[in-house]
This record gives structure tokens, C-alpha cells and sequence, in this order.
């Protein structure tokens, strides 16, 4: 379990028996940082010799947030990842412990195991639950409405928002000053359903940098997102809504729907007196089917820079993370646990499990797992992030947009000497 991923480096110190070990801990967790608080002093309680270091990620990205230690080769004990081309890369580079022994590793889903090994064979991380984005709806709103039917393709989608808008609701709320939930949501959803449908190919082509959506298909993807904004059915201070702000939104009942992903169910469908249902967004267009977004949240590394001991008790951390630990966690998040088989006492709402699973099923045959925005190269992904507000707010057009994301995406091939 605490193999390196493509070198072997004991470098540092054991810790002296008459000291605590301490672990360094570097968390993305937006949405329950007291309760990784509690699992920490959980684990500290059952291993009184050691003292985790707790900190948190700030900004739009985990990436933001690691590149500066990676570059330094001074990443903590335990680290939040992603499963992308950056961490994977990281990973063959020697980085990044292998995970793969663990017991939590081997009780994964498959198709989540395929997303969390690099191309060299790293098992380089654990993730907190298989992801998606989803619509989250007002079942009192859409019956106000006289909406009686969920829509299929976008065209259906913008419809019932003119019909909500009609009513006197704010049909969706955005996070409009959060570009990761843009990234995560409109713009994965546009990417699966205009992109990877014509370009299957489409992870290669991120690496070769030879993506193409200069074309109809690149600038729908970003006209999509602006059409939510033209046709009046996002909130009125969307580009001033952060992540937290666009939770309250709806579920102070200020608007009929929200995008946002499967780790936001406890906020959204188990904390308030709403009847909440959920949907996937129809991003297809009429007459296609809709291709689903799955993949992975974030999740947990640990450094191969840290001596044998801290690494041995980063993997047992994790470990406790997904034993012991995650009711603390899990039932605040309600999200769907990454395992394949989940047990009766994890938490959370049973049709939103069977959406997703049934999501998870009709693309697990054809080995895409993945959010289609975390593939991206990670200074494209800052790029995306100013590029989405910008065609939100209307400052810069689709096809202006559609260009910009390919010239990045081409530019990182080629400092990639690829």
C-alpha cells in the first residue's frame, strides 16, 4: 500500500517513539469542513500518537491549490486530488503513494478503480463518491407551474423554464461567481452531449492537442450556457452567487431548480421541509439520446516524500476516512459512496442512488468514466473558469469562447512536447 508510483525515495526521518507523529493534511472540502474536523480528532482519539496538521483548500480548484507544492515537491502527508491527466501525471512521476492494497481500494467500483490508476498502473487515490451533476427541482414549484412531465433534450428544457418564469418563479439558480459548478455542470453536460458524441476519441485528443470545437458543436456548448442567461431563467444576481449562496437560494425557495452535483444532496434534499426530486439535465439535443455525465468526486492521496511511518499512517487515515469516519461525513453530504456494494447505513435518498446508478450502468460498458471538465489540462482549466463567467455575463461570445478553450487546450499539448 505504500508502494511509490515511479520511484523509490525513503527520504525523512522515523518519528522519535517520545514524539507524536504529525501529519500534514491539505482538504478540499467546501461543504464539510467541521465535519472532516471531527473525523481527524476521531482518528487522533484511536491513535493518540498522532497529531494531524488540518488545512483547507481556498479558490476555484484543487488543482490552484497543489500546483505550487507539487512544483516544490513539498505536498503534505494527505492531499485532496482529482482523477485527472495532472494528478495522474503526478502519480507516474513518483509522487504520489500507491493505494491500491488498501481495503477501501479494493471494495471500489470498478469503473471508479479504472479513473484512479495512471497510465503507469499508480492506484494514486481514494475518491469521497461516485459524481454527476443533476437538476434539482421544487416538486410545490413545478405543481404551481402546472408542470406535469420532466423534460428530455434542452429545447424542452428552456420550454418548461419559460413556463416556470411565466408562473412568477425564478426558473434555475447558477453559481455564477463558483466557475467550478459552471465547469462541473453546464459546461460537462454541453461537452458530453456536443463533443464526445462526435468525437469519441476526445481524450486523446486533449493530450495531442488536436480537440477540434471551432465548429457548431465547441460553440454550443457555450451558447447553451449564454441561452440560460438570454432567456431570463437564472437568478438575478447569478454572476454574485457563490457556491453556498446558490444552496440557499433554493432551498429558501428562491428558485424552482438548481444544477449542482451529487455531493450537494444533504444541503438540497434532506435539510429543509421541500419536496425536492431530481432529474438528469437534458443537455441533448431533440431527437438524440442523452449521453450522461459520471465520474468521481475528489478525493485523498498521500505523498511518497513523507517517510515511511507518515506514510503508513496517511493510507491508515484514509482508511478510517471510509471505515469508522464516514458516517461523520457521509451523513451530513448524503452523496453516493464509491463502493459496489452500499450498505443500508449509508445515508442519503434512495431514488437519487438509483439515478445515478442506473447513469453509472449505461456508461460503465464503454469505459468513460470521468467529468469531462476535471480531464481538461489544469491551466486550461483556470482558462475555462474565465471564460464561462464571461459568456455568462454576456462580455464575450460562444464562438470567441469555442476558439480560446481550443487554442488552450492545443497550447498545453505543445508544452507538453506533445
Amino acid at each position: 500500500m505504500l508502494a511509490a508510483c515511479g520511484r523509490a525515495d525513503e527520504s525523512g526521518r522515523a518519528a522519535s517513539a517520545a514524539d507524536p507523529t504529525v501529519l500534514t493534511a491539505l482538504v478540499w472540502a467546501p461543504d464539510w469542513p467541521e465535519e472532516m474536523q471531527r473525523v481527524a480528532d476521531a482518528f487522533m482519539r484511536a491513535h493518540p500518537d498522532v497529531r494531524i496538521n488540518l488545512q483547507f483548500m481556498i479558490g476555484n480548484s484543487v488543482e490552484e491549490n497543489l500546483r505550487p507544492k507539487a512544483a516544490t515537491d513539498s505536498l503534505p502527508d494527505i492531499f485532496s486530488v482529482n482523477p485527472n491527466p495532472y494528478t495522474a501525471g503526478l502519480a507516474d512521476q513518483g509522487m504520489l503513494g500507491d493505494l491500491g492494497l488498501s481495503s477501501t481500494w479494493g471494495n471500489m467500483l470498478e469503473i471508479l478503480q479504472r479513473a484512479w490508476t495512471s497510465p503507469g498502473g499508480c492506484r494514486f487515490g481514494i475518491p469521497t463518491g461516485v459524481a454527476t451533476t443533476l437538476i434539482y427541482y421544487n416538486r410545490d414549484m413545478f405543481e404551481r407551474a402546472g408542470i406535469r412531465s420532466l423534460p428530455t433534450d434542452f429545447e424542452q428544457f428552456l420550454a418548461l423554464g419559460a413556463t416556470l418564469r411565466k408562473a412568477g418563479l425564478t426558473p434555475l439558480a447558477l453559481p455564477g461567481a463558483f466557475p467550478n459548478m459552471l465547469g462541473n455542470g453546464p459546461f460537462s453536460y454541453g461537452f458530453a452531449n456536443e463533443i464526445a458524441i462526435t468525437q469519441p476519441d476526445w481524450r486523446a485528443r486533449i493530450a495531442s492537442g488536436t480537440l477540434a470545437l471551432d465548429n457548431p458543436e465547441g460553440v454550443a456548448i457555450f451558447g447553451r450556457l449564454r441561452a440560460l442567461a438570454e432567456k431570463k431563467l437564472l437568478q438575478a444576481d447569478c454572476l454574485r452567487s457563490g457556491y453556498d449562496a446558490t444552496l440557499r437560494q433554493f432551498t429558501d425557495g428562491q428558485a424552482a431548480m438548481t444544477f449542482q452535483g451529487t455531493w450537494a444532496a444533504g444541503a438540497l434534499m434532506q435539510s429543509h421541509a421541500l419536496r425536492v426530486g431530481v432529474f438528469a439535465p437534458p443537455w441533448n439535443d431533440k431527437g438524440r439520446p442523452l449521453k450522461p455525465v459520471i465520474g468521481s468526486e475528489t478525493g485523498f492521496a498521500i505523498a511518497q516524500r513523507s517517510s515511511p511511518r507518515n506514510r503508513q499512517l496517511a493510507a491508515s487515515f484514509i482508511d478510517f476516512l471510509y471505515g469508522p469516519g464516514m458516517p461523520i461525513w457521509q451523513g451530513k453530504r448524503k452523496n453516493i459512496p464509491p463502493f459496489k456494494t452500499i450498505g443500508p447505513e449509508a445515508s442519503g435518498d434512495r431514488n437519487l442512488f438509483a439515478l445515478v446508478d442506473s447513469l453509472q450502468r449505461s456508461v460503465a460498458a464503454a469505459d468513460t468514466p470521468g467529468l469531462y471538465y476535471s480531464y481538461l489540462p489544469a491551466e486550461t482549466i483556470d482558462v475555462l473558469h474565465g471564460l464561462l463567467q464571461a459568456v455568462l455575463a454576456g462580455k464575450q461570445s460562444p464562438a470567441h469562447a469555442a476558439r480560446a478553450l481550443q487554442a488552450s487546450i492545443a497550447e498545453q499539448a505543445r508544452l507538453a512536447g506533445k
